[in-house]
C-alpha cells in the first residue's frame, strides 16, 4: 500500500526507474503504435507485415525478460542500463529509411529485448535504493514512465509525421538518448541500501511460501492472461481507428494521447485503490475494469466509448503490473518476491509474444481487428476468475493450517 510521502532523497532512484520504464515500454513499444498506420500508408510494409513487426517487439520482450536478471548479475547495472538505452535509440535511428522486412524485424526485436531489460533492472534498482517504508510509493511511481512515453509519442508522432517518417523515427531515437543521459546522471547518485534482516526468510515464512505455491501460480496465471488483454490496444488500436474505421491519424492519435494520460494516472489510481481495499480486491477490480474497457470497442465506437476504452485500458496496464507485484509481495514476503517477480514477468512476456503472433495471424486471415478486442476481453475475464480462485485457495489453505 501507499506508505510515507516521497522525499528528495528518493529522486535519483525515482528518475532512474521512470526513465527506464519510459524508454523500455513507453517509447520502444508504444511509439510504434501511432507509427503503424503511416508505415502502411507510405507503402513501406503491408498491414499484415506491420502487425508482425509489432509482434517482433513482443518476442524481443520475452527474450529480454528471461536474460535481464542474469545480465544484471554479471555486469554492472549502469552498463546494462546504458547499453539498453543505446540499443533502443539505434533501433529507431536505423529504421529511419525504408528497408527490408528482415531488417525492421531484427531492430524491432532488439528494441523489445532492450526494453524488457530496462523494465526489469530499472525499477528493481530503484526499489533496492529506497527505504522499506517508501518502497510502495516509489514502486507505483516508477511505472508512470510507461504512460509518459505513450503520452509523448501521442503528441509528437503526428506532428513529426507531417514532416516525414524518416524525421519521426530519428527523433524518437534522439528522445531515447536524452532519456538515457538523464537516467545515467541520476543513476550515479543511486546507492542501494544494505540488505536488512527481512531479506532472509525464516523457516515459518518458507513453510508458508510452500503452502501457498498454488495461490502464487494462480496469480501469475492471471497476470499471463492480462498479457493477452494488453496486445490489441498497445499494438493495433491506433491502426484500427485510423485505417479500419477511417477516422484518420489525428483522431486516432488523440485516442492514443488519452491512453497515455490513463497510463500516467493508472499507478496513482491503483495505489489509492490498494490502500482502500487491499492488494487482492484491488487486483480483482482492475481485471473487471480492464476486461470491460478492452471489450467496449466491440459494442460502440462513439467518441465517448473510444475515450473511456483508451483511458481505462491505459490506466490498467501499469495498474495491474503494480497490483500483481504488490499481491505477490503480500503472499510470499519481500525475500522471495524478486525471484517470483522475474518469473511473473517472463510468463507475462511469453503470453504476450504468443498473443501478438496469434493476433497478427488472425488479422491476416480475417482482415479486421474487431474480433481481437472480444478475444482479449474474454481472456481478461478468465484472469479475473483466476484471481478470485486464488483467494479461495488461500482461505482454504489458512483454514486447513488452523486445523493442524
Amino acid at each position: 500500500m501507499m506508505n510515507r510521502a516521497l522525499t528528495t532523497q528518493d529522486l535519483p532512484a525515482l528518475i532512474t526507474g521512470i526513465m527506464a520504464t519510459l524508454a523500455g515500454i513507453g517509447i520502444a513499444r508504444f511509439a510504434y503504435t501511432p507509427l503503424l498506420p503511416a508505415i502502411i500508408q507510405e507503402g513501406w510494409f503491408t498491414a499484415s507485415q506491420g502487425a508482425y513487426l509489432g509482434a517482433a517487439n513482443l518476442l524481443g520482450y520475452f527474450i529480454g525478460a528471461l536474460s535481464a536478471h542474469a545480465l544484471s548479475e554479471r555486469f554492472s547495472s549502469r552498463w546494462v542500463i546504458g547499453a539498453s538505452f543505446a540499443a533502443i535509440a539505434l533501433s529507431f535511428m536505423l529504421c529511419a529509411g525504408a528497408g527490408s522486412f528482415a531488417w525492421f524485424f531484427f531492430w524491432r526485436l532488439v528494441s523489445g529485448i532492450a526494453g524488457a531489460i530496462l523494465m526489469v533492472v530499472g525499477p528493481s534498482l530503484a526499489l533496492a535504493a529506497t527505504p522499506p517504508e517508501r518502497r510502495a510509493s516509489v514502486g507505483a511511481m516508477v511505472f508512470t514512465g510507461i504512460g509518459l512515453g505513450a503520452l509523448l509519442s501521442a503528441f509528437i508522432v503526428p506532428v513529426l509525421l507531417e514532416l516525414s517518417l524518416m524525421v519521426t523515427w530519428s527523433t524518437l531515437g534522439l528522445l531515447c538518448i536524452a532519456a538515457g543521459l538523464l537516467s545515467d546522471a541520476f543513476l550515479q547518485r543511486v546507492t542501494p541500501l544494505a540488505l536488512t534482516s527481512d531479506a532472509s526468510p525464516s523457516a515459518n515464512s518458507q513453510k508458508g511460501y510452500m503452502g501457498i505455491k498454488l495461490v502464487v501460480l494462480l496469480v501469475i496465471g492471471a497476470y499471463a492472461l492480462d498479457a493477452v488483454g494488453f496486445v490489441p490496444h498497445t499494438v493495433f488500436w491506433v491502426d484500427y481507428l485510423a485505417r479500419e474505421n477511417a477516422l484518420g491519424n489525428h483522431a486516432a492519435s488523440l485516442q492514443w494521447g488519452i491512453f497515455g494520460l490513463g497510463a500516467v494516472c493508472g499507478p496513482l489510481m491503483v495505489g489509492a485503490l490498494a490502500h482502500r481495499v487491499g492488494w487482492h480486491r484491488g487486483l480483482a477490480i482492475a481485471f473487471v475494469a480492464k476486461a470491460a474497457a478492452v471489450s467496449l470497442p466491440v459494442f460502440s465506437l462513439a467518441l465517448l466509448s473510444q475515450s473511456i476504452s483508451s483511458f481505462m485500458v491505459g490506466a490498467m496496464i501499469p495498474g495491474i503490473v503494480a497490483l500483481t507485484s504488490g499481491r505477490l509481495a503480500e503472499l510470499v514476503g519481500p525475500a522471495a518476491h524478486k525471484k517470483l517477480w522475474g518469473q511473473a514477468t517472463a510468463a507475462f512476456a511469453a503470453a504476450q509474444a504468443v498473443a501478438g503472433y496469434a493476433m497478427s495471424a488472425l488479422y491476416g486471415t480475417w482482415g479486421t481487428y474487431a474480433p481481437l478486442f472480444a478475444i482479449s476481453g474474454f481472456m481478461l475475464a478468465g484472469g479475473f476468475l483466476l484471481v478470485l480462485l486464488s483467494r479461495g485457495v488461500q482461505q482454504r489453505h489458512a483454514h486447513l493450517s488452523t486445523l493442524h
